[in-house]
């Protein structure tokens, strides 16, 4: 009693991890980890890279809108994965914000987005928070995604 009613994710779902590749063992290591769990949940998944975080936001924006074009949308949910690693200037704080923004409109829009990028002060944290047998952010981007596809079910069977 009192729990939230939960579809069932055996209804096929296709994800599109968009991974920022500036920092490329980072990627790799956050790739890794979603990608594990996509596997043990049996999602069909797409990968498409991008110079850095700052180029996530508009591919995962651009591929939303191609599929809205689409009979049946392509995508069911987006993973986005990045790192941004503070350096001297006030860059970081800038993509940081602006990437965490965007994703946020899009997500806000109804889209399903795991959200994966790292914003730490060294390389080092970056590394623990990336590693599969540390912090593990890919996979807690991939279990997020696939819960707000879950929750978007939720409330489509509960407009119809």
């Amino acid at each position: 009693a009192g729990k939230s009613p939960r579809t069932n994710l055996d209804m096929a779902i296709n994800i599109l991890i968009v991974e920022a590749r500036f920092y490329e063992e980072l990627a790799d290591d956050l790739v890794r980890g979603a990608i594990s769990v996509l596997k043990e949940a049996g999602a069909t998944f797409d990968r498409l890279d991008v110079p850095g975080v700052f180029e996530v936001p508009a591919a995962v924006h651009m591929a939303a809108s191609t599929a809205e074009d689409l009979p049946v949308g392509v995508y069911d949910g987006f993973i986005a994965l990045g790192c941004v690693i503070r350096g001297e200037t006030d860059h970081y704080d800038q993509i940081c914000r602006e990437a965490s923004r965007a994703l946020m409109d899009v997500s806000i829009a109804g889209i399903p987005v795991g959200f994966g990028m790292l914003t730490c002060g060294t390389y080092d944290q970056a590394k623990e928070r990336a590693d599969v047998d540390r912090k593990n952010k890919g996979a807690e981007a991939a279990r997020a995604c696939l819960r707000m596809i879950e929750v978007r079910r939720i409330l489509n069977q509960g407009l119809q």
